[in-house]
């Protein structure tokens, strides 16, 4: 699978410097929305945990939506790495400093930091990494909306700036100390040139950083304003009944001009933050759990085949890994590490064969059903008989659906049985895609899948719709980018024709035939390959 990495980078090399945790033991941290693993004290990591809910929970009292309690396999998955260097590596970054990244998967959600302590003040910048990170996580899956991308990274960028305290309660609204640098420099954006993307277009070039610093000062501006109350409302309401970001702000705001000499004055006085009682932020129970030794020596190994390895690298990590399962043999969690790490090697037989041994040991678990239905859906592309190949490369996701009804995975690979093998899916099967999209809408490859799986049907608006969030997406590169050429494309196609989308971003009429391998043609928009688990 692609993988798609939204990380912030530190700004002052200040903000670099970390503090080494004292070596403790392996825990792995369970709540409502969130499982963490980290190498230090049970208390920090209990308290990390409640932290994280009790922002979650904040994030819903504030905006007024309700998440829901998301599926246990997910859930963000977060790894407290502890290194720089390691965090580094993991990103696969050269030559720049990482605070942390998160990698939004359907049923396989990961985020990697260094630090887990919110001490009291400002919160530590791999704290704000994250909470910028899962503001963002939050409001794509509580909305379909493409926001402008000045919006979504200032809403994010305001929420990230929270203070954890003592007593339960949060500080939300704070000054973003992390933007200091930038709210300095010279040559910023301007509130015209955030509004208006095309505007910010032809000025880039003359403008410094300070993209989400600005951001960051218009959304706080717009939230707290007593002068231009309701006019923030007004703008959004505008924005999703369609209106362009430029004329939904002359609308709502009036003078732009005008609202760039608010900002400067705004940024030189005091700010307003919002309190959020212990009350307002309930949570969930916490459960923590120590890793038994050999999962605990598993865990370096996993936290890479976690964060996405290529063939190279994964027959590089393998033997380490085959190290370690030989140790332990009866662990469960190493024998599901195996069986992943083996998957990704290309060993799809010894996979299965890890991957039953962990569900023997422990069927609780999930990712051993996930990387032997990973490893029966590659073998059975090659299957002389792939019918009967693909029936039985659906029973471990049959076993893990039981177990877990709202696991994405399992819906999405019953579509595939179908699909890979040419036959025309059911309409339940269909609707099972579709149902994977609005458990995991953060998975921005999925909803390509949706896309062309709509467009297929002739519903051509719908199709349209399930890309826009991904064009307006700022952080989804070439993806993004083909996003909106099939959008502009499927504007030509008649509603209740039947179109093919292409990777270069056209469309073309007729949809693959029954006997057709979707596999077969490179110049389609195909479905990637998922990867990742959860135990």
């Amino acid at each position: 699978m692609t993988k798609r990495i939204f990380s912030l980078l530190l700004s002052l090399a200040a903000m670099i410097f970390i503090t080494p945790a004292a070596q403790a033991e392996w825990y792995e941290a369970s709540s409502d929305h969130f499982v963490i693993y980290a190498d230090d004290r049970e208390k920090d990591i209990r308290r990390f945990a409640e932290d994280l809910e009790r922002y979650h929970s904040a994030l819903e009292f504030l905006t007024g939506r309700d998440v829901g309690k998301p599926s246990p396999s997910n859930r963000v998955t977060i790894f407290v790495v502890g290194s720089g260097r390691e965090l580094k590596r993991l990103a696969g970054a050269r030559g720049r400093n990482i605070a942390g990244f998160y990698i939004p998967r359907a049923g396989a959600s990961r985020a990697f930091v260094q630090e887990i302590r919110t001490k009291k003040g400002y919160p530590h910048f791999s704290t704000v990494v994250l909470l910028h990170e899962y503001a963002h996580h939050f409001l794509i899956s509580t909305s379909r909306f493409a926001s402008p991308r000045w919006l979504s990274e200032g809403a994010a960028e305001f929420f990230a700036a929270t203070t954890f305290n003592s007593d339960g309660s949060l500080t939300m609204g704070r000054a973003a100390q992390h933007r200091i640098y930038e709210l300095n420099a010279p040559n910023q954006p301007t509130a015209r040139e955030l509004l208006d993307p095309e505007e910010f277009r032809r000025n880039r070039g003359s403008r410094g950083e300070g993209f989400y610093g600005r951001s960051w000062l218009l959304y706080h501006y717009l939230t707290f304003s007593r002068e231009r109350a309701g006019q923030f409302g007004t703008y959004q309401r505008a924005l999703i009944e369609g209106m362009g970001s430029a004329e939904a702000a002359e609308q709502a705001f009036g003078d732009l001009d005008q609202l760039e000499i608010e900002l400067k004055s705004y940024i030189r006085g005091r700010f307003f933050t919002i309190p959020i009682s212990a009350e307002q932020a309930p949570i969930g129970e916490i459960a923590l759990r120590k890793l038994p030794k050999g999962e605990a020596k598993m865990m370096e190994l996993r936290m890479v085949s976690q964060r996405g390895v290529n063939l190279k690298q994964a027959q590089e990590l393998l033997p380490e890994v085959r190290e370690v399962a030989a140790e332990f043999p009866d662990d469960a969690g190493v024998q599901s590490a195996l069986a992943e790490a083996e998957y990704d090697a290309g060993n799809d037989a010894e996979a299965i064969a890890a991957a039953e041994r962990a569900i023997a040991l422990d069927p609780a678990r999930t990712n051993p059903y996930v990387q032997k239905g990973y490893a029966l859906f590659r073998q059975a592309r090659k299957a002389e008989d792939k019918a009967a190949a693909y029936e039985a490369a659906m029973e471990p996701f049959t076993a893990l659906n039981q177990r877990e009804n709202d696991h994405p995975l399992p819906l999405i690979y019953y579509y595939r049985s179908f699909a890979n093998r040419g036959v025309e899916p059911p309409d339940n099967a269909k609707a099972a895609l579709e149902r994977a999209a609005q458990l995991a809408p953060f998975d921005q490859q999925l909803w390509v899948n949706v896309a062309v799986m709509q467009a297929r049907e002739g519903k051509i608006a719908l199709a349209q719709d399930s890309l826009r969030p991904l064009a307006a997406n700022p952080h989804g590169g070439q993806r993004a980018e083909i996003a909106k050429k099939l959008i502009a494309a499927l504007d030509k196609a008649p509603e209740g024709q039947p179109i093919r989308l292409r990777r270069n971003g056209t469309a073309e009429t007729g949809r693959a035939s029954a006997n057709e391998d979707p596999e077969s043609d490179p110049d389609d928009v195909e479905d990637e390959e998922e990867r990742g688990g959860e135990d």
